[in-house]
């Protein structure tokens, strides 16, 4: 990575809210997962459950990624600790506000 690239990464900003159908979304919200058709797998299997918005992030192609841990997890705590397998990012089009 070079100094430009490193800049990149130092400089990013995080998100305090999205809108999402006209509702603002933020960390501890609830939402329901619905990924677009032709998603992979594991995301399929989350379709329709609920999950709490962990964090919203924006990457440098200016894209909303909301991650969030399920609701029914009994790791949901691992998950607001950031550890794998219990955060999963959808787009902002791909998760209803609750």
């Amino acid at each position: 990575m070079n100094e430009w690239e490193w800049h990149l990464l130092e400089d990013f900003n995080p998100l305090e809210q999205v809108s999402i159908a006209g509702t603002e979304v933020r960390a501890g919200d609830r939402v329901r997962l619905r990924p677009k058709p032709g998603a992979d797998i594991m995301d399929s299997i989350l379709a329709g459950k609920i999950a709490i918005v962990e964090k919203l992030e924006q990457d440098y192609e200016g894209k909303i990624q909301i991650a969030v841990v399920l609701e029914e997890d009994p790791g949901r705590d691992l998950g607001m600790l950031r550890q794998p397998g219990h955060r999963f990012f959808f787009h902002a089009d791909e998760v209803e506000p609750l």
